[in-house]
């Protein structure tokens, strides 16, 4: 029995799944990395995908653009699915120097100004966050592959695009320690809180918001393989 959203039935779906925004991220990480992957779902384009990697069953399904979609997909995966854990794999614009385009950031928390979690479940916090379990394996998985991470805080956005009057990625990174910024992990952190769950956020940095570079749509559907790797040894160990 599926939900309104994803025709899957329950078993379809692996534990662990690693949740791109992207769908079309999702068929690609499903084509080159799982053995034998099935596509369990494709309303709305939002594809899903269930195979092996290294004899583990895993699942990849894409989790849409903002809080209210991966809050849906999350919650179901979770709900309906008996879904354990949840890596977002993702892309974020950096808020500092430092960081640089195809760095890894693992999130060790998000804050945001998303009134997504007291809407939810009445919750006021505007800080949600990870699954500690989860980003320790993950953290032991980069150093094993030899992987440079940052472990910092991201800010979790409603917004794409701010207009020049209100704060912006200064003063988001000095007055909250935010590192970069990305759209999706404080409701799927508030979700697995919830609902008893797990969850962990990587994301590759694909545009800087101080120097202004960037990568192209191609290069970020297709050239995250050091964030998807990490992501996926670490989904073994789980």
């Amino acid at each position: 029995m599926g939900t309104a959203h994803n025709t899957a039935s329950v078993g379809d779906i692996a534990k662990t799944v690693l949740m791109p925004g992207d769908p079309l991220r999702a068929k690609y990480i499903a084509e080159k990395y799982l053995e034998n992957p099935v596509q369990f779902n494709t309303v709305r384009n939002m594809f899903g995908y269930t195979g092996t990697y290294k004899g583990k069953k895993i699942s990849v399904m894409g989790s849409g653009m903002g809080m209210p979609s991966i809050g849906i997909y999350s919650y179901e995966l979770y709900n309906v699915y008996g879904v354990e854990n949840i890596i977002r794999i993702g892309s974020a614009g950096a808020y500092t120097s430092d960081l640089a385009l195809f760095d890894i950031v693992l999130a060790d928390s998000a804050w945001s100004e998303s009134t997504f979690a007291l809407a939810q479940a009445g919750n006021s916090d505007d800080i949600q966050m990870p699954s500690a379990h989860i980003n320790k394996v993950i953290e032991e998985t980069a150093a094993s592959l030899q992987k440079p991470m940052t472990v910092a805080r991201v800010h979790s956005s409603d917004v794409f695009y701010h207009e020049a009057h209100v704060d912006g990625h200064e003063e988001f990174y000095r007055d909250h320690q935010c590192v970069c910024v990305e759209m999706e992990s404080f409701a799927l952190f508030h979700n697995a809180k919830v609902l008893g769950k797990h969850a962990a956020c990587l994301l590759t940095i694909s545009d800087s918001l101080v120097t202004h570079a960037a990568t192209s749509a191609e290069e970020r559907e297709n050239s995250f393989h050091n964030m998807m790797e990490i992501a996926l040894e670490s989904a073994i160990r789980l």
